[in-house]
């Protein structure tokens, strides 16, 4: 390792932390970075390349990141905290870092906020949620590991040291409280975790906890307490299917069918989201559905569906957690994103996962879906804009956006397809499986309408490319059913990356023609947004040629039907204030 190189903030960087310091924040961190050395000789120097480092997601200066825990808005300060490891860039020794920001996009970081320190955390602070109690005081609950042998897991409580710090700088775990759950009456110990935001209804506290039962269904399991600090367990879970073992439960209220604000957990809601994160499976699914209160029972609006059909991201996306922001009265999800590279390579890099943009999230319309969009204040970095208007790419051809550095880019763009008469026959096998008929039908598989879209951190010689895009099809009745895509089996040059294709179905009506997609680049991480919203893809790529000003943009259309670019802007993305902790 070379010299160690202190971090020299620009100024508007210095305002923020004196700011804190006014706030009485004596406990920013000042990142001190080692110098970049070089890469082991099997790491390919390209993956250790600083501009491979996310530009405006969240992620530390490095080390591994996973779970968002606990997000919340507090005396006019958002709250991040998130599992992180102090002394490596893999999984382990994981304690809860701690953000804050004004406006979920730029983040300044504070000292840890819960680390081991009692005997039911001592080998381990993982996920939790925080709740808002009457008064206004937060409250955090988590999961510790108490026994390191079967990672034996209970459930902890913690509150602020002083509730009148808007920053929650610390955290008291009350000894004659913790834990407040353990896996007692048959629960498998070792998977047992990740409380939810608690939410209050005839004189109880009710909060889920994630786990599994005979091995294969998963459930959440129902607490209830009268005081917050001692609990019960239902003899019931709130739900259960046979999908295995339940993580990162989240159970929410959402407002009418189309109606953007959002509820508070307490709240009533006319329908309720329910989302586990499968460990089988390492995605994130939910279902919208009904709570009974009086029964505290969940039943989703399609009982003999699939539990695993709808899914909040279909790419690189899990663990994920939601908050009530009564600031702006909206819903908002965070999620993680892992690398995709090897652990070698992440040793290489010196970091390790990231979490996506910050998304509104809102029931759609037709009441059977979420809708999601990165939050308003991303805007706030977008600089140099360059715009295309009324192109018509023919079958075949593509065309090059030009006059902005891509690499770190927004770029939202409206197609229009001219005909669907040429779609491709649906193959019904593939009903339960997009990411398997992109693999098959892959960006570079010639198509009737489609694959057309955008081609993002491509190389000018196009040897490296992520295609992001859309493909129609016709179903057995002559009806439209519309595939999105990423695909970025060609996005590196590098070995030994894990480059899998994402795809999902987009619930929507492109009977006109007419679909939008709106893609988030930056650096190593593509972020899509298909159809309003109604379909998002996540995923990570390490290109070795197209970094940096070399990255290049490209709209291409490889179907027999003409695409036209109805309207395409790009913006080149600032870095925001200081990103990550």
């Amino acid at each position: 390792m070379g010299t160690p190189q202190r971090v020299l903030l620009a100024p508007w960087a210095l305002l923020a932390v004196v700011a804190l310091q006014l706030a009485g924040a004596s406990h920013v961190i000042h990142w001190s970075l080692e110098a970049e050395a070089a890469p082991p000789p099997s790491v390919p120097a390209s993956i250790v390349s600083p501009l491979l480092k996310t530009g405006y997601h969240f992620q530390p200066p490095r080390n591994w990141i996973n779970d968002p825990n606990a997000p919340m808005y507090y005396k006019g300060w958002y709250h991040l905290f998130y599992q992180y490891n102090p002394k490596g860039a893999v999984w382990g020794n994981i304690v809860w870092a701690h953000s804050v920001s004004r406006d979920l996009i730029n983040w300044i970081a504070l000292e840890p906020a819960i680390y081991p320190s009692i005997p039911s955390d001592q080998f381990g602070c993982w996920s939790g949620s925080a709740t808002l109690l009457p008064d206004g005081t937060p409250a955090i609950t988590y999961t510790g590991i108490s026994r390191s042998d079967i990672n034996y897991q209970v459930q902890n409580v913690a509150f602020p040291k002083n509730a009148s710090d808007p920053l929650l700088r610390e955290w008291v775990k009350p000894a004659e409280l913790n834990p407040i759950a353990v896996p007692e009456g048959g629960i498998n110990a070792t998977q047992f975790r990740d409380p939810t935001t608690a939410w209050y209804a005839d004189g109880h506290w009710r909060m889920l906890v994630g786990g599994v039962r005979g091995g294969a269904r998963g459930l959440a399991f129902v607490y209830r307490s009268r005081d917050f600090r001692r609990w019960r367990r239902a003899r019931k879970p709130l739900h259960s299917a046979a999908t295995g073992m339940w993580e990162c439960p989240d159970f929410f209220p959402v407002s009418g069918a189309g109606l953007e604000n959002g509820l508070d957990t307490s709240e009533a809601g006319p329908k309720y989201v329910l989302k586990n994160s499968l460990d089988l499976t390492r995605y994130d699914y939910y279902t919208v559905g009904s709570y009974d209160r009086r029964r505290d029972r969940y039943v989703p609006d399609d009982p003999a569906g699939d539990e695993r059909r709808r899914r909040y991201d279909y790419g690189n996306f899990y663990a994920s957690k939601t908050f009530y922001d009564p600031a702006k009265r909206r819903r908002v999800l965070l999620g993680w994103a892992n690398e995709s590279d090897s652990v070698p390579d992440d040793k290489a890099k010196g970091w390790a996962g990231i979490h996506a943009i910050p998304r509104k999230i809102w029931l759609d319309p037709s009441g059977k879906q979420l809708l999601q969009w990165p939050v308003e204040e991303v805007e706030k970095l977008r600089g140099k804009p360059v715009s295309v208007a009324g192109k018509v790419v023919k079958p075949g051809q593509h065309f090059e956006v030009t006059g902005l550095a891509t690499y770190q880019a927004d770029v939202e763009v409206s197609f229009e397809v001219s005909s669907l008469d040429r779609a491709e026959p649906f193959d019904a096998a593939y009903a339960n499986d997009a990411q398997k008929l992109c693999g098959v039908k892959g960006a570079d598989a010639k198509g009737g309408v489609g694959p057309f879209g955008l081609w993002v951190l491509a190389s000018a010689d196009l040897q490296e490319k992520t295609a992001v895009f859309f493909r129609v099809f016709k179903d057995g009745y002559g009806k439209p059913k519309v595939l999105m895509c990423t695909d970025p089996t060609k996005s590196s040059l590098s070995p030994d990356l894990y480059k899998p294709t994402f795809a999902g179905f987009v619930d929507t009506d492109i009977s006109s023609g007419k679909i939008t997609l709106r893609s988030l680049i930056d650096r190593s991480v593509v972020e899509s947004f298909g159809a309003g919203g109604r379909t998002c893809i996540l995923s990570r790529v390490y290109p070795s040629i197209a970094v940096g000003k070399d990255a290049h943009l490209y709209v291409f259309n490889n179907g027999e039907a003409d695409i036209k670019v109805s309207h395409l802007t790009a913006w080149e993305m600032k870095k925001p204030l200081m990103n990550g902790a």
